[in-house]
């Protein structure tokens, strides 16, 4: 039997990783940060909002908590496939946990990856580490594919609309009345510009507003860590924020939904709970920061019913919009990475 005609017979969880202790913080950056063009002044900065958190990233707990969801969701719907979870940047690193699956007997691996917007970083980049991890555990390491974007599945844009609904009913706002900032992690332009990150933003955006009823809506971005000379996906969130009032157009109830992260990631925590908040009451803007999918119902449904289409217990699948389902398979030129260079200056 060829690799490609194996069952499959795991599952794998993959994401970013991040410190669980004060003295993770600055190798957890160094790893994320290795070969980047990011100047050591703001890791410093970065390893700061970690520090102010107790050096303790939420991701690591949340995808714990994310993965005995799936696991029970597996189990409720009769998948029987073992449940295993790998990061880039942190414990559990992706070689360990290929290693541990290679000793358990796993042949091929089915992963859902916690970015659901296609990029270098969010796509490309861990399938490059998955090769590398691979290598690096040899001969009978467990293939690895991974499910579709699932940026446009019906139940990832109800999971937000409804976040968003809840959102309105703290700031007793009716739909019309508010303005929804749907924010993404920023990336290099010469990341934008060969994927479709953008595209599948605006479009989850536009299906979440409509879903929710809000008519004033705009696709901002947060978190750069490039060079100031490099140029980034904007505009920023608290920039758009200050600019809206400054301008005139001060919304009279502002929700922010964090549409490009599937929980609460420190960047979230910091960039909007923190910055994004503090500016809108400086501002005398009512905001509320609408809830990440986190491990609700039909985000974990989601993630089930993007498995059963690639096991061959699925024949519809599902998604809403103008753009359809995503490719199951990257085709090789997905989401390269060409970095822009600064302009030489004579």
């Amino acid at each position: 039997m060829s690799e490609q005609a194996l069952p499959y017979d795991s599952f794998l969880l993959v994401s970013f990783g991040g410190p669980e202790g004060p003295e993770d913080v600055m190798p957890f950056l160094e790893n994320v940060l290795r070969g980047k063009n990011v100047p050591r002044q703001r890791m410093l900065e970065v390893a700061e909002h970690y520090k102010s958190f107790g050096g303790v990233s939420p991701i690591n707990q949340q995808n714990r908590e994310l993965l005995a969801a799936i696991e029970t969701e597996f189990g409720a719907n009769g998948i029987d496939l073992p449940v295993y979870w790998g990061n880039r940047n942190w414990h559990p690193l992706f070689p360990d946990t290929l290693r541990q699956m290679k000793a358990d007997g796993c042949k091929r691996a089915i992963a859902f990856f916690t970015s659901m917007f296609s990029c270098y970083s969010g796509c490309r980049q861990y399938r490059e580490n998955i090769i590398a991890a691979q290598q690096e555990v040899g001969e009978g390491a467990p293939m690895v594919d991974k499910v579709r974007m699932g940026f446009n599945h019906p139940d990832f844009i109800n999971t937000l609309a409804e976040s968003v609904g809840k959102s309105l009913a703290e700031l007793e706002a009716e739909p019309e009345a508010a303005t929804v900032l749907f924010t993404a992690h920023s990336i290099p332009m010469g990341m934008a510009d060969n994927c479709d990150y953008v595209k599948q933003l605006t479009e989850a955006s536009r299906l979440v507003a409509q879903a929710a009823g809000v008519d004033k809506w705009r696709l901002v971005y947060q978190s750069r860590s490039g060079p100031p000379q490099q140029p980034w996906l904007e505009p920023d969130v608290c920039d758009t924020i200050a600019a809206m009032d400054d301008a005139g157009d001060k919304p009279q109830y502002l929700v922010i939904m964090p549409i490009g992260f599937v929980s609460d990631h420190m960047e979230v925590l910091y960039d909007l709970d923190d910055e994004a908040a503090s500016l809108c009451r400086e501002r005398g803007i009512a905001m509320s920061r609408a809830a990440t999918p986190g491990t609700s119902t039909s985000f974990v449904s989601m993630i089930r019913k993007l498995v059963e289409e690639r096991i061959g217990r699925r024949e519809q699948r599902d998604a809403v919009g103008d753009l359809g389902p995503w490719h199951d398979v990257c085709p090789a030129d997905c989401c390269l990475y060409t970095p822009r260079r600064p302009p030489v200056r004579a």
